[in-house]
């Protein structure tokens, strides 16, 4: 008896000359985004990652140094106060922007007249190019003559130094930041509008009241909305340079020095351009761990069974 032949693979049909013409005409209509995405996104992260490891000042060629500018960094001070600020705003300002979000888009959800007209209000202010924010709340902030510590004085309280107070400083960023809601309040806003009528219906049935159908009604069918604007929360924060640029320019005394910005400083300041490459991929690292522990610790989202 014959021994049997090992079955062979069948190989890939060769392409007809239109399949051929029509995959270069596709290669063609997508080469400027495919040559754009190669120079401006995958070369810049391959020389961050290759600055990293030298000694580059822009002027002059980059010298092989190793880790020493991952060495130099750990030893900084100003890393760990950089670092330190940057939590601050990110653990105490992500939860206030996503409660007072949900609180207004849970406002807006309500039947009433001109819903559309306060909707597009408070929405506006997300819009606002954030050179022109910024300016318009150091501006609100000004301890000698800014409107804010003005309104206080009228009720006999002595405002406090705001952005010029280093004890000040962090908190008048937060309630800044706040100016800027408008973008998760609307993503909020279309998430409650997707929870089903049913459901309330049924609490109601069941005599739920108005906490207990928040509780267990809106936050459970809200939870993937919440978990995306955390995500997103957690991104922008540690990306955070515009306006505290603009603002404080870092100060007073460091208090408002956040990584980003130390990193700016950096690279277009003192032109350390190695040393802000390798604290650009710590910073990548930060982040990477912070959005791995929130999608390890994501067992509270709900997700709907879908048919």
């Amino acid at each position: 008896m014959a021994a049997a032949r090992p079955r062979q693979r069948p190989g890939r049909a060769a392409l007809t000359p239109r399949q051929r013409r029509d995959l270069w005409l596709g290669l063609a209509f997508v080469s400027p985004w495919l040559v754009g995405f190669l120079v401006f996104t995958v070369y810049p992260v391959l020389a961050s990652l290759f600055f990293s490891f030298t000694d580059y000042n822009v002027v002059s060629a980059p010298r092989w140094i190793g880790t020493r500018n991952y060495a130099d960094l750990f030893s900084d001070p100003l890393f760990g106060k950089t670092l330190y600020n940057t939590l601050y705003l990110a653990l105490l300002g992500i939860p206030f922007s996503l409660l007072v979000s949900l609180l207004i888009a849970m406002l807006l959800n309500q039947r009433v007249r001109f819903q559309g007209v306060f909707r597009t209000l408070y929405f506006l202010p997300s819009v606002v190019p954030a050179v022109a924010a910024a300016l318009l709340w150091r501006w609100f902030l000004n301890p000698d003559y800014g409107p804010v510590n003005e309104f206080l004085w009228q009720f006999g309280i002595n405002g406090p130094g705001w952005l010029a107070d280093p004890a000040w400083s962090k908190p008048a960023l937060i309630l800044a930041g706040l100016w800027g809601v408008g973008g998760s309040m609307v993503i909020y806003l279309a998430g409650l509008q997707n929870v089903p009528v049913a459901l309330y219906e049924a609490a109601d049935l069941d005599g739920a009241g108005s906490w207990q159908r928040f509780r267990y009604v809106t936050l459970p069918m809200l939870s993937p909305v919440i978990l995306f604007n955390l995500i997103m929360g957690i991104i922008t924060s540690f990306q955070a340079f515009t306006n505290i640029y603009i603002m404080t320019g870092g100060g007073p005394s460091n208090s408002t020095l956040v990584y980003a910005l130390y990193l700016y400083q950096n690279a277009f300041q003192f032109f350390r351009m190695g040393y802000a490459s390798a604290m650009a991929w710590v910073l990548l690292v930060i982040t990477t761990a912070a959005l791995a522990l929130v999608f390890r610790t994501s067992g509270w989202v709900y997700y709907e069974a879908r048919e």
